[in-house]
């Protein structure tokens, strides 16, 4: 492992970065959880779920009457981690989901993983399944002479309508695959290429790169545990097939305030290729792709069941978690607050394209009668 002095160890971590709000399951095989020392600051509190102390986070609104809320736990910390806005519990316990790629990339870019950036912003993904996903995963697996075959991860379809539609007309004999769901197609396969193409570097095993205690997972969990400054309470599987480890909303936000504001060393390699290539981590229409291109130095990364990070150039960083897992008002949400964490004073901010990614309107008849309105200011 190689130190990164400017990023504070896990005892340092200020009290001030995570004051209370509103307010698992183990890997069959596997050693005992690690409990999570009271002390520490941002720990969750036993026996609270993200039910409890759930705040509204938006109102969906049709014809002027609100129609439905969605619920959850938000925060948004300045560059000194200090809190700038907590809706319900910053600390609750939460499963980053896909939201931690951004950590787990760089854990193997600091064991010997050597990509161009448009590859590591890959490897950050949650991608679309486009053509130029699909070939960016092939590139990841040939460079480390791996093919397709090597990968672990859940076959499925591409997330992107138009991309899924042609998979299944086309007969990918240039690809080997079938019309049906495939592992290449899937939206971590970017990940995985780089876990396995990790392992090549380092003689490790490839068969075993999924169990928890397989020398990859281990430098991953490090690395959360390092970013976040929280020790995972609950230890799971991933809709992927990879490990997960729980944090908190809190200890997510630090993370991504820490990757966006690197000065320099790994993170910043991270931070600048996600930036850069915003396609690459999502695709066509994905808000996270849409808010890098409105933002200079933005890093922001959707997770399944309603979850995000993202964190400004300057260290400034938001998380959040919506209650009902469902992605309609993530948009609105992820904009109102980069707003409140200062995406407005990033130089060559461009604020009508952060503004139409957090517009979600609801329609009636094809036309907009209302839209969705977030719930704190």
């Amino acid at each position: 492992m190689v130190t990164h002095a400017h990023v504070p160890p896990r005892d340092t971590v200020p009290a001030a970065e995570t004051p209370r709000g509103t307010a698992g399951e183990g890997m069959p095989g596997t050693a005992a959880v690690p409990s999570v020392a009271t002390s520490a600051p941002g720990t969750p509190e036993p026996g609270r779920t993200v039910a409890d102390g759930a705040a509204p986070l938006a109102h969906v609104l049709r014809g002027g009457l609100v129609e439905s809320v969605h619920l959850g736990h938000l925060v948004v910390l300045g560059p000194d981690g200090t809190v700038r806005l907590a809706v319900g519990d910053p600390d609750v316990a939460i499963w980053p989901r896909s939201s931690a790629k951004p950590v787990q990339a760089l854990a193997m870019l600091d064991n010997g993983l050597d990509l161009p950036d448009p590859l590591l912003a890959l490897v950050a993904a949650s991608h679309n399944g486009e053509p130029v996903h699909r070939a960016g995963v092939r590139e990841i697996l040939s460079r480390a002479g791996l093919t397709p075959d090597d990968l672990r991860n859940t076959p499925d379809m591409p997330l992107h309508p138009p991309s899924a539609f042609a998979w299944q007309l086309a007969d990918h004999v240039e690809e080997g695959d079938g019309p049906g769901p495939a592992r290449i197609a899937q939206n971590c396969s970017g990940k995985h290429a780089g876990m396995l193409a990790t392992c090549v570097v380092n003689g490790w095993s490839r068969e075993s790169y999924l169990e928890i205690d397989h020398p990859v997972q281990v430098e991953i969990r490090e690395w959360l545990v390092r970013l976040t400054g929280v020790e995972p309470a609950h230890v799971t599987v991933d809709g992927c097939g990879a490990p997960l480890f729980s944090t908190t909303l809190s200890g997510l936000a630090r993370a991504f305030g820490r990757i966006a504001g690197a000065p320099d060393d790994v993170e910043a390699r991270v931070a600048r290729a996600m930036n850069a290539h915003p396609g690459m981590v999502g695709g066509e229409g994905r808000e996270a792709t849409l808010a890098m291109r409105a933002v200079p130095g933005l890093v922001a990364k959707d997770g399944a069941d309603g979850v995000y990070g993202a964190g400004l150039p300057d260290g400034s960083a938001v998380a959040f978690k919506v209650l009902d897992g469902g992605p309609r008002p993530r948009p609105a949400i992820l904009a109102a607050a980069l707003r409140r964490a200062g995406a407005a004073d990033v130089p060559g901010v461009d604020l009508s394209a952060l503004e139409a990614m957090g517009d979600v309107p609801v329609l009636g008849g094809g036309h907009p009668v209302g839209g969705v309105e977030v719930a704190f200011s």
